[in-house]
């Protein structure tokens, strides 16, 4: 459905077990490898097994790429070792990146100077909408300076699980304006922050 409506970007992970569907999904779609981008994200195990392991599975799409960890424990320590993997990585041809990464883990990454990581997702930690920006605005700013992107999850937080907030009258409004929809309206809003938006719906579509 997602790709039927135009998403060019999948995401999916090992422990959501559902790589092999992406995989299929897309093969089945029509569409060109190079049309459809997956990102999946390591879990647990001995990394390079583990990220070859997922690349099978989505086999067919051509950039599937993306695998990254998302783990709220990385120490600075740990920041040569995930640099060096960065380097591993990156050199056959699949881009890589972190998640939930805050501001001084990124720091340490950046410090190896050997390779920086394509993406900073935020599943858990970082839920990028108007009542958080505030708290994330160092990492948002801090970000586009290395090239890094922002890939921003939960940015519809802000009318579907916080409705009737502050906020709400000035959607309505910018979405009469452009004959548009509140989630077309924060999905901008998240873009012009610097974050791709990323986001998940049991329906086929929402307004």
């Amino acid at each position: 459905k997602a790709l039927e409506a135009g998403f060019s970007h999948l995401d999916t992970a090992a422990i959501y077990a559902n790589e092999q569907f992406i995989g299929k999904a897309t093969r089945e779609s029509g569409l060109g490898r190079e049309d459809v981008w997956a990102t999946t994200k390591y879990d647990d195990g001995v990394v390079s097994e583990e990220v070859h392991s997922s690349f099978q599975k989505m086999n067919k799409v051509k950039h599937a790429g993306l695998a990254k960890w998302v783990s709220l424990l990385f120490l600075g320590d740990l920041a040569p070792l995930i640099s060096r993997i960065l380097v591993r990585v990156r050199a056959r041809g699949r881009s890589i990146g972190v998640g939930n990464f805050t501001l001084d883990l990124l720091q340490c990454i950046v410090k190896t100077g050997k390779r920086v990581p394509a993406v900073n997702q935020e599943v858990t930690q970082f839920l990028l909408h108007p009542y958080n920006y505030a708290s994330w605005k160092d990492v948002l700013e801090f970000l586009p300076k290395r090239g890094i992107l922002t890939e921003a999850y939960g940015s519809l937080a802000s009318i579907a699980t916080f409705p009737g907030g502050l906020i709400d009258p000035t959607l309505a409004r910018i979405a009469a304006r452009i004959g548009g929809i509140l989630a077309q309206v924060i999905f901008t809003w998240a873009h012009s922050m610097g974050g791709t938006p990323d986001e998940t719906s049991t329906y086929p579509s929402f307004n």
